[in-house]
């Protein structure tokens, strides 16, 4: 296929390639992101091991908060909770952004791509997933598979799989996505 653009004769491939070739050139600290919060977010598991003994599983985590009486460990659960909610709160408030994940100029977030009742769906099956699988990625893929678990690691790679599944049916069997 041949596209005219300014005088000049370019395949739509070529066009889609400098796109996809700019979008990676802009997006060069992402990975740097991405591994300082792998960091962060290691240390903070080891951190919560070595001093509580705990495992930092979000979902056990805040469904210990929400299921139980509160107990003589709850102190540590509302931090924890709190530590992951104002830590993106205030890195926005002091200028640092949170990045943009909307995949628009401008926006931080954007609207959920499936609309609100899909997104709601979409975290009651989150949330009834690491009810059968006993924990959830966090639980598992960081702190289970650190500690050489093999339930972890089965959890892990089931997750990994479904994952994997679910995108390519909605990208190319469902036609969907981005």
């Amino acid at each position: 296929m041949w596209q005219r653009r300014s005088g000049e004769r370019r395949t739509t491939q070529a066009i889609d390639q400098r796109r996809h070739t700019k979008e990676l050139e802009m997006d060069w600290t992402a990975g740097l992101q991405g591994l300082a919060g792998g960091v962060l977010i290691g240390l903070s598991a080891v951190w919560l091991m070595a001093t509580l003994g705990r495992i930092a599983g979000i979902s056990g985590i805040v469904g210990s908060l929400v299921t139980t009486l509160p107990k003589g460990d709850s102190a540590w659960r509302v931090a924890f909770m709190l530590g992951l909610v104002s830590g993106p709160l205030l890195l926005m408030l002091s200028g640092g952004g949170l990045g943009n994940v909307a995949g628009a100029p401008g926006e931080v977030v954007g609207p959920p791509a499936g609309g609100v009742g899909l997104m709601l769906v979409a975290g009651l099956l989150v949330g009834v997933g690491t009810g059968l699988g006993s924990g959830c990625t966090s639980g598992h893929g960081v702190c289970g598979l650190a500690r050489l678990s093999p339930r972890s690691l089965v959890a892990t790679l089931t997750f990994l799989i479904c994952a994997i599944v679910t995108v390519y049916v909605v990208r190319h069997v469902l036609g969907g996505g981005a």
